[in-house]
């Protein structure tokens, strides 16, 4: 089973080259992100036996540049008692330089806090006897409860872990806890209006928060853990959940007094919606906030098993608050060692094409109002199938942006509906950079992010045409092919036998 995934997914041309995967099977949430004495640590959601969301354990890969990965043996897997079918999202926290992972307990269609202990290496990790540490809380009716953000303050350990209140909205429940087994409620963080918005709208705030962060931002890129009493501005981020459906990840800012969030502005964090779920950030040894989250398929379960995987990360980001209040995020500055060979360009002075399913592109666009500028991606000679960017502005001086995904593949059964969204504050001239890998699409527009899936089938589905129209420019092109980075070697199962059972 485990070698048939595995040629299955190598075989797939859709799969992302240069993103995180896993080996094959299933891929979801990233988990415990950090970086200790050098080295970046990834867990993430893994399903080794199918590309299907079950049986969930903690698949575990390091890096030196967060570009190339290496697969170190499964951190966590389901044991007897609460994670008994599955060990769901959570964190890792150094407990006096120890390395403690707090996640989410599956067992019986129920979600509860559990701990697991591990050594310096971070590859041999030992449940706590006592798990669960935490269970819902009593005489709240909450829709769901699960996923944690854990940090320290003033002199305590506190946890948020995500949920919602039945009838209400989705909410954070804040806890405070001296040595991470006996923790105290403090009450909710903050709780969001359900009914304040239709569903379908892209501030819809769910029924449940999944998922969640918390920090400290600031404008200069710096940030720290929650604090109460620094009176600077707090973010929270979670994803907008409803009733089984993953809807889109949110960020919240606003003051924090130490028992709860006041809530002052809300923004989307990727107008890809689902396509950038479950973020989680950790702050790294240069002090950068840096954001994972997970790109979800934009295809059907069926067609998930016969190409023997399923997810893959998002490209890791940095976060930043500018002045006006809205964070914005910037792809590491390390991907620039994935780069390979430089893109050809032909065309005019209103046209440019390349091409390339694996790349990164980048130009200025300079958009008068009644303009735009549009890109064409994964496109063919024919133009059947095509991906298109159109940056425009419109009537209020704003710079909008359209993803349109209509014409993004001949396959069927597809999520191929587009994503919109305006870039706050855009002068004249915006810049944009675009990442392409295999049926991945990354775009920042001045720092705002849309991430999303296309399937193209044609073999000539490798055009990129960059146009202005009206009295729009584009400046300072560029593109380059980008380099595979998967090991060549993979193991399902890293540094285990097909006959270990992985519990731990």
């Amino acid at each position: 089973m485990h070698d048939t995934l595995r040629e299955l997914a190598v075989a797939d041309p859709l799969r992302p080259g240069y993103h995180f995967t896993s080996p094959a099977g299933w891929l979801n949430d990233p988990n415990g992100t950090c970086q200790r004495d050098g080295v970046f640590h990834l867990f993430y959601q893994y399903n080794p036996e199918s590309p299907q969301h079950r049986s969930i354990q903690w698949g575990h890969a390091t890096s030196t540049d967060l570009v190339s990965w290496r697969d170190l043996p499964i951190a966590l897997a389901p044991s007897e008692g609460p994670d008994a079918e599955g060990c769901w999202s959570g964190v890792l926290v150094d407990d006096g330089g120890r390395p403690v992972i707090v996640y989410s307990g599956h067992a019986e269609g129920r979600q509860t806090a559990c701990l697991a202990y591990g050594d310096e290496s971070l590859t041999s990790w030992t449940k706590e006897p006592g798990n669960p540490v935490l269970e819902r809380p009593e005489g709240v009716d909450v829709t769901e409860f699960r996923d944690h953000a854990v940090w320290r303050e003033g002199g305590s350990w506190r946890q948020i872990i995500g949920s919602g209140i039945r009838g209400e909205g989705g909410t954070a429940f804040l806890y405070s806890s001296d040595d991470l087994k006996e923790w105290s409620l403090i009450g909710p963080l903050a709780v969001g209006d359900a009914d304040a918005l239709p569903d379908d709208d892209p501030l819809w705030t769910g029924t449940m928060w999944e998922c969640i962060d918390f920090f400290r931002l600031r404008p200069d890129g710096s940030t720290a853990a929650p604090d109460g009493e620094s009176g600077e501005t707090h973010v929270l981020i979670y994803s907008a959940w409803d009733d089984g459906r993953t809807m889109h990840p949110l960020a919240a800012t606003g003051s924090y007094d130490g028992r709860a969030l006041s809530i002052e502005r809300t923004q989307r964090l990727d107008l890809g919606g689902r396509h950038a779920y479950a973020p989680q950030t950790f702050v790294d040894e240069a002090g950068r906030r840096i954001l994972w989250s997970w790109m979800q398929e934009a295809r059907s379960d069926a067609a998930m098993v016969e190409a023997g995987w399923s997810g893959a990360m998002a490209l890791p980001r940095t976060l930043a608050l500018d002045e006006s209040g809205t964070i914005r995020q910037s792809p590491v500055a390390e991907l620039e060692g994935a780069r390979g060979a430089r893109l050809a360009w032909s065309g005019g002075e209103k046209s440019a094409i390349s091409r390339g399913t694996r790349a990164e592109l980048a130009f200025e666009a300079r958009i008068p109002e009644g303009s735009g500028v549009g890109v064409d991606l994964f496109a063919s000679d024919d133009g059947s199938e095509r991906t298109t960017l159109r940056l425009g502005r419109d009537a209020a001086g704003d710079v909008t942006i359209e993803l349109d995904r209509s014409a993004s593949s001949l396959g069927e059964g597809l999520d191929t509906r587009a994503h919109t969204g305006v870039v706050p504050g855009a002068g004249e001239t915006v810049a944009v950079r675009a990442f392409l890998d295999g049926s991945s699409l990354e775009v920042f527009v001045d720092g705002i992010a849309t991430t999303t899936r296309v399937y193209p089938t044609r073999d000539d589905a490798d055009g990129i045409r960059v146009g202005a129209r009206g009295g729009a420019a584009v400046a300072n092109l560029e593109g380059w092919e980008m380099l595979d980075q998967e090991q060549p070697v993979r193991q399902m199962l890293p540094g285990a036998s097909e006959g270990d059972g992985h519990e731990r």
